[in-house]
Order: structure tokens, then C-alpha cells, then sequence
């Protein structure tokens, strides 16, 4: 930084002063019409806004960098400086420069972190925006999260770092809180050190959990925290909530008037999704581009308003395992399915409505607007429409239709308060309705009826004279003046004033005259001010609602999403799921519901599925490449997950017994940065699906083992199939290309076999995409092959390749088949003996094997492969 704190003006002493509390923060320095940065902060900012860096002090030693934005335009360049990741200290001037002595005084006023913002416009309407917090106790982590911009406040206690990357994972925050002890848990570092997410180390007494019970308490108003069903106080998650509101008021943010509640969850109490299976099943996002077009929210997401977007974006990533609350979505659901005129009416209603979460957020952090109040006044008003419509029979014993509360007072004073169309600005005037004060409307009318006023004055001024030639003006210098030429000075009454003298003419002034001026001159500023305090004391009168507007918002959303879920499953033919707690999933008819939308040059064939822990516990299923196997897999992972979130499904009949849990191993993918392969990757998954899975869960896992030689591959997938028959009994979809497994149905009597129907002609193959029972011997590789264009030559080699493989590997001399081609002779081949003479390999294998420790089904097994090795059919 140039200089020394003695040889800088005043000014830039109360910069680095201010800049000294917020150091990790872009201080925006307000100066007249602009806000400016200097120094590194300058440098910092011209980069990531692309603005022209210049200095002060451009001609001295120590020339300044500096770089400013327009304060009119300053909400722009903030969220893109939000939008990168930095912090944003705004420092305002909080006295009149017109009327400061010395130095004006300056004040920070705002601080924004991305897991601060407030304002709307800066983020996304379809999901929320959290600010998290974690403290690591032991082998327990607290988790904290609040959206300020909603009110929503949650805690929890976790008991491993894969539950924590699992609610990450979930709730994506755009900025987390972790103790400074917690640079020494790897874990926890690790996991957000590829994320972009901004990280902050807090000191730890910040986390305590005492100071916290009684700040959360104090805030919240509240006894004590057992208000909210916490009874368990001293858990970390309790200190975690404890930093996120000391960082908050740290960071300028004191009213959270509509942060109401402190909820607990339990992770029990929904169905887990780890972050391989959300990616896998494409919850939220589909394709390496992660684009919301193709994923399940997609397809799902017919709501009207941002509340219900986000609601339904967290029914998605926290189903429930409690079969009275899904059979209670599912009533509603289908009550609004049958009775299309009144879902109709509702959305109607619905369009209406705007963000009460984040409008009722903005009002008690006092930035809401005019136009923001009276966005909330036009979605109250559909109130008694809504409750007229929900005032049925048929909706009187869903909680969810009850009556909502109208909060008429509020709606009606802002409409009584406010014109229906304000300004963008307090400033432009026409916010207060016309006859809501007396003293406005007053004021107004003389700052908008001043010119006909005076030229009313004007002509009864010469009227009562006689001076022809008088006129009233008005100059900056001067303000309001009668002029009189001199030619008529003999006319001018007694009680004129004499403000100055011309050359040709007198200047006067009279009691009423200066009074007018007064108030002419007042009229614009005081009607700023007056329109300013009417509309401040609305708006504080309106935060006092904030509990009504909450609980408004929440049943709002939820009738939203209810009727986004019968919208979709009208117009996609779905089926209500009969759900229990056993351990049953039963699908016809079953389809992939979003592949089933996609624009296909063949139609989507439906299949039945059952698994069961009793008799069909774990399917092996087997078929070619592109056939559908993955296909049908997830579209019975989605089956399961929309019928526990309280949606109808994709099927002609859905019988679903509750899982806990839902692991997908599917697919490749590596990780170079932390130094595991593909396979590292797969096995990594898999062990923590032995690890984690129970009998309630569902498990999908495709082509495990493929990532490493055959045999080792093989010995792999077989196991972990046994493992999860004979130790976990966990419903499982097992697709392989090792065909070998199909005989895991000989000693595994709860393994059955399917595979994907396929139909050959000619050298082609035709994917019937039907499923049906049995295993298959081929996988139709070279087909698929030839679908993807590889050349002939290419596919007639794979084609000798594998009829050698099929009939053993050495030839009648004891050259290797593997490298012979037609044409070639057998003495030819003979130069290339790998494998020697088979009475001498014989010998070598039977040495090698340990008929003590076979099995008599793998004795049986070891006599087949040494019969074919030796040559005998």
C-alpha cells in the first residue's frame, strides 16, 4: 500500500480505517456521485469488472490505484462481483455534505457475501441460497444453514463426513462457516476444496454452544429452544447456528425479523441420496453440462411461483420414508388430478402470487420497496379467491387445503397507503396514494401547481395595482421577486418589500410572497421526506406480519407444487403408488419418465419390474450394450423416489415398500486431481454401498468390475452380488456383462436372472428393449460396434478374434488362435507357441490348484475349464 498513513489526507486516513475492519471485503468508498475503490482493493475490482484503473496522485511519489462505479449503477457491478466470489463492504456517507464541518462522516452500511444477498434480483427464484455452517465435535459435525432472503433455518447433528458431503451436495451453499480448528480436519477441507463455494474461518469461540442457546433464544424470541423441538442444546449443530448469526450481525445484517423458527431435521426421517446417485439419477441436473433441461426437476417443475419451485426442488432431494405424510401429498395430488377445473382455478389464482418468502424477507431487513409492498398487497388479494375455491367437501380433511390466514390488515393498508403504481423510487415522487395525508397532498399540489399558482398571483397583483408591466419571477439567487419598471414605481402599495434595484426597474417582495416562496421552494424536499416517512412507517407496520407471511408463503408454495405434480401426472398418464413398509417394490408398465419425453426415433417400451428381500432380492441383469439395462434401472431408482416424495409415478401400477436409502454405482468416471483412476473411483463407490446399505435400501449397480482385467473383474462383481445376498438382503439391480454371474441363481436362491430381448438380422441386432426372465450368453458388442461406425476391416478382425476366444484359445498345433487369421495355416501359426503343448500346461495347472480348499460346485467348475483346455467338447 503507497505511503504512510501520516502522509495521507484525512479522507484516505478514514478510508484504510474503515478498510482495516473489513479486510477481507471490496470496500465500496462513497464520494459524491460515485463509489470508489483504492489500492489492491482498486486493482482487484478493475480486473473482475473490467474497469480502467486509474491513480491518485497521479504525479507524486505514490500514486493511488483507483477505479469507481456510479452509485445509481452500483447493484449491477456488486452481484458481479458477488457472482465471483468476493465480499462487498459498501461504506456510505451517513451526514449532508452540504452541511458537514470538516471531513463528511462515512459509515459501513452493508456487507455482502454471497450467502447475504437479500435481494432478488441477484438470485435464482428456483432454489435457495444458503449460508451453512459447520463445527466438527468429535466424531459428530454440527450443520447450521440459514436463506436470509426466506427465512429458512435449519439445523442438524451428523455422524459422518459422508452425511456432510451428502447435505452439501443438497444444499449447494454459496458460502460456509468453519471454526479455525477446523484447518486441521482434512476432510472437511477437502471437500470444498473443489467446489465454488466461499469458505470462511471463524475464531472458535464464535461456535460456542452456551452463548448460542441464549443469542438463538433472544433472537428468535423464545424462552428457551425447546420451543422448536430442541431438546438436546448441547449438540454442535447448536453452535453452528450460534456462528452463522454472529457472522450475520458481523456483516451489518440485524433485522431477521422473519427469521421466526430454528428447525431440527433428522436425516432418518427422509430418504438418503448420496451425491453419486443425485448425479446418476440426474436429479437436478442431466449431462457433463449440468443443464436443468433433461433433468427429473425439469420434467416435474410446472409451478407458478418461485416458492414452489423451491419447495419442489427440496420434495425432490428429500423424500420421505413416513407413509402417512406421503399418502397425504398423495390424496391432495389426486383430488387436484380428478378435478381439473378447480386445479385450473387455482393456478389461475396462483400466477398472481409473488415471492411472499423473499418479499417478506426484504421488508424486515428494511429494503423492500414501493413496488415490492405492493407485489405483496396483489398476491394477498388472492387470498379469498384461493380459500374460496379450497372450501369444499372433498378438501376438508387435507390439512393442506385448510383456509389460508387473508392477512387482510396488511393488504388493506398498503392498498389504502400506497398508488397502484409507484415509482421505482421514493425519490421520483407519487408513492403515497392522493387523501391518504393532508399535509402531502398540500405539499404536493404546491410542488406540482407552483407555476399556475404564481400566475394566478401574478394577474391578481396587477389587478389590485394597476401596474400593467408586473410580473413575478423567480432566479436560484433571489428566489421569488415582483418586478416593477420604473415607469410604475409610483404604483407600487405601501406593503411591498424592496429586495433590489435595476437599472430599469425595482424589485419587491411581500409577507404572502416570501411565504409561498418558503413553501414552493420546501415543497419538493419535504415531499421527498413526508413520502419517505409514510412509506418507512408502512413498511415497519407491514414487518410486523412477518409470522402470517410466512406461514401464508409455505401453504402457498405447498398448494403450488401439489398442483404442478397432478399437472405433470395428467398430461404423462401416471399412476398413483400404493405405498407400505414392506419391502416389495412391484412396477408395471414402469417407463423412464423423462427419457419418455425426449423426441426418440422409437417409441419408449414399458416394463414390469419386481424385486422383493424374499424371493427376488437381487436381479442379475444381463444384455447388450445400448439395449437399456441402465435404462430400466433408473427408471426404477425414479419409480421409488417421485412415489416417496408424495408423486404419482411413471407406470400403469406402482406398489412401493419404503426404502431408506437409494445407491447407484453407474457408469465411468475418473478422478486425475486426487489421483484415482477409474477403477479406484468404482471401487471406492461400491465400498461405501457395502458399507452403508441396509435391508431397506435400493441399490442399482452397473458393470462393476469392468474397470480391471476380466478375471479379477469377474471375482469382483461375483462377490459384491453375494455380499449384498447373503450379508445386506437389500432389494439390488446387479447389470453386468459378465455372464458368469447368471449362475449366482444356483447357490443364491434369492438371485434371479433377467436380460434386455434383442432379435438378430443378418449381422445386425435389433433391441427389442423388452425385459424378461433368463440370462443371456452374448453380448452383442460387435453389432453395437458396427452401429457406431467402425470400419469393416476392423469389425471382421473382432469377429475371428472372438470365434477363436469362443473355441479356445490354442489351436490344434498349440498356436494361439487369438492371433490367427483365415488363410492363415497351422504351421504358420505354430512359430507364435505362447503357450507351449498342452500336456505340459496341464500338468502345470493341476499342480497349481488346491483341491482342499474348492468347493464342489468350484471343483466342478475347475474339471469343465481343464476339459476345454485340453481340448475335449
Amino acid at each position: 500500500m503507497a505511503g504512510s498513513a501520516d502522509s495521507l489526507t484525512p479522507m484516505f486516513r478514514q478510508y484504510l480505517a474503515i478498510k482495516e475492519e473489513h479486510k477481507d471485503a471490496i470496500l465500496l468508498y462513497r464520494m459524491g456521485d460515485f463509489y470508489e475503490c483504492f489500492f489492491d482493493d482498486a486493482e482487484t475490482a478493475a480486473r473482475a469488472l473490467e474497469l480502467t484503473l486509474t491513480a491518485r496522485n497521479k504525479k507524486g511519489d505514490n500514486p493511488i490505484p483507483m477505479c469507481g462505479v456510479p452509485h445509481h449503477a452500483a447493484k449491477g457491478y456488486i452481484r458481479k462481483l458477488i457472482g465471483q466470489g468476493f465480499k462487498v463492504a459498501v461504506c456510505d456517507q451517513v451526514e449532508d455534505p452540504r452541511k458537514a464541518k470538516g471531513l463528511v462522516k462515512r459509515e459501513i452500511t452493508e456487507v455482502i457475501t454471497p450467502g447475504l444477498i437479500t435481494d432478488p434480483e441477484a438470485l435464482s427464484s428456483q432454489q435457495g441460497n444458503y449460508l451453512m455452517a459447520l463445527l466438527p465435535r468429535g466424531e459428530n459435525i454440527g450443520l447450521g444453514y440459514i436463506d436470509i432472503s426466506t427465512g429458512e433455518f435449519r439445523t442438524t447433528d451428523l455422524q459422518s463426513i459422508e452425511q456432510v458431503v451428502a447435505e452439501v451436495d443438497r444444499l449447494e451453499p454459496s458460502e460456509v462457516l468453519l471454526p479455525d480448528s477446523a484447518l486441521e480436519h482434512e476432510l472437511l477441507q477437502a471437500l470444498f476444496a473443489d467446489r465454488s463455494v466461499l469458505v470462511n474461518h471463524l475464531p472458535d469461540p464464535m461456535f460456542d454452544n452456551r452463548s448460542a442457546q441464549d443469542d438463538l433464544a433472544r433472537t428468535l424470541r423464545v424462552k428457551d429452544l425447546s420451543a422448536f423441538g430442541i431438546e438436546d442444546v448441547k449438540g454442535p449443530g447448536i453452535g453452528a447456528c450460534g456462528a452463522i448469526l454472529e457472522y450475520m450481525r458481523s456483516n451489518c445484517v440485524d433485522q431477521v425479523g422473519h427469521v421466526m423458527r430454528l428447525l431440527p431435521y433428522d436425516l432418518g426421517t427422509s430418504l438418503v441420496l448420496d451425491p453419486q446417485t443425485r448425479r446418476n439419477l440426474e436429479l437436478f441436473h442431466a449431462g457433463l453440462e449440468r443443464r436443468r433441461k433433461g433433468s427429473l426437476l425439469h420434467l416435474l417443475d410446472r409451478t407458478v411461483t418461485s416458492m414452489g419451485a423451491r419447495l419442489l426442488r427440496s420434495w425432490i432431494g428429500t423424500p420421505l420414508v413416513d407413509v402417512a405424510q406421503i399418502d397425504e401429498r398423495l390424496d391432495a395430488v389426486e383430488l387436484l388430478l380428478h378435478e381439473q377445473q378447480l386445479r385450473a382455478a387455482i393456478r389461475e389464482r396462483l400466477e398472481f402470487v409473488q415471492d411472499i418468502e423473499r418479499l417478506n424477507g426484504k421488508l424486515s431487513a428494511g429494503t423492500a420497496s414501493p413496488r415490492d409492498l405492493v407485489a405483496l398487497a396483489i398476491s394477498l388479494e388472492q387470498i379469498p379467491a384461493l380459500n374460496a375455491l379450497l372450501d369444499r367437501s372433498d378438501t376438508a380433511q387435507l390439512p393442506v387445503f385448510a383456509p389460508l390466514d387473508p392477512v387482510g390488515l396488511a393488504r388493506d393498508r398498503i392498498r389504502a397507503t400506497l398508488s397502484d403504481e409507484p415509482p421505482a423510487k421514493l425519490q421520483d415522487g407519487g408513492t403515497i396514494r392522493p387523501g391518504f395525508d393532508d399535509e402531502l397532498d398540500e405539499v404536493v399540489m404546491l410542488a406540482r401547481k407552483g407555476k399556475g399558482i404564481i400566475a394566478t398571483m401574478e394577474a391578481q397583483e396587477r389587478e389590485r395595482t394597476g401596474i400593467n408591466s408586473l410580473k413575478i419571477r423567480f432566479n436560484k439567487v433571489f428566489g421569488y421577486f415582483i418586478e416593477v419598471t420604473r415607469a410604475n414605481l409610483a404604483m407600487v402599495p405601501e406593503e411591498y418589500i424592496r429586495k433590489q434595484t435595476l437599472a430599469n426597474a425595482e424589485r419587491f417582495y411581500t409577507p404572502e410572497l416570501k411565504e409561498f416562496e418558503v413553501k414552493v421552494l420546501g415543497a419538493e424536499e419535504r415531499r421527498v421526506v413526508l413520502e419517505t416517512e409514510l412509506f418507512n412507517q408502512l413498511r415497519d407496520k407491514t414487518a410486523e406480519h412477518a409470522h402470517e407471511l410466512a406461514a401464508v408463503a409455505e401453504r402457498l408454495a405447498q398448494i403450488d407444487v401439489l398442483c404442478s405434480l397432478a399437472e405433470v401426472a395428467e398430461r404423462n398418464r401416471y399412476c398413483r403408488p400404493t405405498l407400505d413398509d414392506g419391502e416389495v417394490t412391484h412396477l408395471e408398465g414402469n417407463r423412464h419418465p423423462v427419457i419418455e419425453q425426449m423426441a426418440l426415433q422409437e417409441r419408449f417400451v414399458p416394463n414390469d419390474v419386481h424385486a422383493d428381500t424374499h424371493d427376488c432380492q437381487v436381479i442379475i441383469l444381463t444384455g447388450p450394450n445400448m439395449a437399456g439395462k441402465s435404462t430400466i434401472m433408473r427408471q426404477v431408482a425414479l419409480a421409488v423416489l417421485m412415489a416417496q416424495m408424495g408423486s404419482f409415478v411413471a407406470a400403469d401400477k406402482a406398489h412401493v415398500g419404503i426404502c431408506d436409502r437409494i445407491f447407484t454405482r453407474v457408469g465411468a468416471s475418473d478422478d486425475i486431481a486426487r489421483g484415482q483412476s477409474t477403477f479406484m473411483v468404482e471401487m471406492t463407490e461400491a465400498a461405501a454401498i457395502m458399507l452403508h446399505a441396509t435391508r431397506k435400501s435400493l441399490v442399482l449397480l452397473d458393470e462393476i468390475g469392468r474397470g480391471t482385467s476380466t478375471f479379477d473383474g469377474l471375482s469382483i462383481a461375483w462377490a459384491v452380488a453375494e455380499f449384498l445376498h447373503d450379508n445386506v438382503g437389500c432389494r439390488t439391480l446387479f447389470a453386468t456383462h459378465y455372464h458368469e454371474l447368471v449362475e449366482l441363481s444356483q447357490t443364491c436362491p434369492r438371485v434371479k436372472n433377467f436380460n434386455i430381448a434383442v432379435t438378430e438380422w443378418g449381422d445386425d441386432v435389433v433391441f427389442l428393449r423388452t425385459l424378461k426372465e433368463g440370462g443371456v450368453s452374448r453380448s452383442y458388442g460387435i453389432a453395437v460396434a458396427r452401429l457406431a461406425g467402425l470400419p469393416d476391416p476392423v469389425l471382421q478382425r473382432a469377429k475371428e478374434v472372438l470365434a477363436n476366444l469362443e473355441s479356445n484359445a490354442i489351436d490344434e498345433v498349440g498356436g494361439p488362435k487369438l492371433a490367427r487369421k483365415q488363410g492363415r495355416s497351422a504351421s504358420a501359426s505354430s512359430q507364435l507357441d505362447l503357450f507351449g503343448d498342452r500336456e505340459g500346461m496341464l500338468t502345470q495347472e493341476l499342480r497349481s490348484l488346491d483341491v482342499t480348499a474348492l468347493t464342489p460346485l468350484e471343483a466342478l467348475n475347475e474339471i469343465d475349464r481343464l476339459r476345454k483346455l485340453a481340448g475335449v467338447e
